[in-house]
């Protein structure tokens, strides 16, 4: 079973090829938008006024994506500070890596399978 080491793939995506400094503003960004849109969008799309069971699939849905997303602008954010990124990358093979999480992207449309995921493992690293 392959699963995805949320913390990682948060530094692999903030890296990228090269370790920018603009990529990394961009997929901090990214990852607070997505955190804090998709909790908004998600409630909003929840507690409309209608109550039509694709509304309440579509909003769970979007809140649980919103959710996956909080995760990664933690790690975001502690990868910002100056050296974190680098110390969490030490030794790692960044284009093997970066083609494993590319894919393992995708995975973010399961429904807080990544605040899950990140939680077992925060638990697991101590």
């Amino acid at each position: 079973m392959v699963t995805v080491d949320v913390r990682r793939l948060a530094a692999i995506d903030m890296y990228g090829l090269h370790g920018t400094r603009r990529r990394r503003r961009i997929i901090l960004a990214e990852f607070l938008a997505g955190a804090g849109g998709g909790l908004a969008i998600g409630l909003v799309l929840l507690l409309a006024g209608s109550h039509a069971a694709f509304n309440v699939a579509l909003g769970a849905w979007v809140l649980g994506i919103g959710v996956n997303y909080v995760p990664l602008a933690l790690y975001a954010i502690q990868f910002s500070r100056p050296g974190k990124l680098e110390a969490e990358l030490d030794g790692a093979d960044i284009r093997a890596e970066l083609r494993h999480y590319t894919v393992m992207q995708f995975w973010i449309a399961i429904p807080a399978l990544f605040a899950v995921l990140s939680v077992a493992q925060s638990a697991r690293r101590r």
